[in-house]
């Protein structure tokens, strides 16, 4: 049985090797109340930033726990493919599991996007704390699959303020599209993956991508659901350009 994995707010790193660093409550409490992990069991650390420690629990009371890092390693689970995922907002479930299995594939980064048929966000506090729930699903993704660094979801943005911040290379999921993913050349660096609402983008939007450099892409003859098809698409990306070759 694998280790458990916990991401922590704590400076990671070789200079961290042989010392007790208590466990942050978060993580005590999953790793004490939830998986009932005792002094002396092994957990694997790591900060977002890269690498991870192997270490073990040291000591568990009432007030926290106690890790002892016992090794440094550098290894590194990323994708040379670099893809950002633009999702238009859907409703909740389903945001959270597109934000989820995109992390597993592999996305460095996700834009949460406003579209004319997005699902309503709160502005102001209650915007942000939907963000940050869904860094924390980014987070516990990672804690699942291994990845060691933590893609950033960034503050939702409107549709035409993402169409021209864009930089690298613009694909937009269209069931319309003539071309289909396999028959588009590679990137040569960061590709940005432009995914519609519930309902699909509204023929304006499609125009305006299209008119800002966006390329248009297909995935097959059936319409897949809002949550579905961009994590059909990063899949399909890391088969053709990825690593998952």
């Amino acid at each position: 049985m694998q280790a458990p994995r916990f991401h922590v707010a704590l400076a990671l790193g070789p200079e961290a090797v042989g010392r007790d660093l208590p466990l942050p409550d978060a993580a005590a409490h999953h790793a004490v109340r939830v998986l009932r992990l005792a002094a002396g069991q092994p957990l694997v650390l790591f900060d977002g930033r890269g690498g991870e420690c192997t270490a073990t629990l040291a000591h568990v009371d009432k007030r926290g726990a106690t890790v002892r890092v016992e090794r440094f390693d550098a290894v590194e689970r990323e994708s040379a493919l670099a893809i950002t995922l633009l999702q238009a907002v859907i409703a909740n479930d389903m945001m959270d599991y597109a934000v989820r299995k995109a992390t597993e594939l592999g996305v460095t980064a996700v834009q949460p996007v406003l579209t004319a048929r997005s699902a309503p966000l709160p502005a102001g506090e209650r915007g942000e704390r939907r963000r940050l729930h869904w860094q924390q699903v980014a987070v516990a993704a990672c804690e699942q699959c291994g990845r060691n660094r933590v893609p950033a979801v960034a503050a939702a943005a409107p549709l035409a303020a993402v169409l021209a911040g864009r930089t690298g290379r613009g694909l937009m999921l269209a069931p319309s599209a003539a071309q289909s993913l396999a028959v588009r050349p590679p990137p040569d660096g960061p590709v940005a993956l432009l995914v519609g609402p519930e309902g699909g983008f509204a023929p304006q939007e499609i125009a305006a991508a299209q008119a800002a450099g966006w390329e248009a892409v297909g995935l097959g003859p059936r319409v897949l659901r809002a949550e579905t098809a961009g994590v059909a698409a990063i899949a399909a990306m890391q088969v053709l350009w990825g690593d998952f070759r």
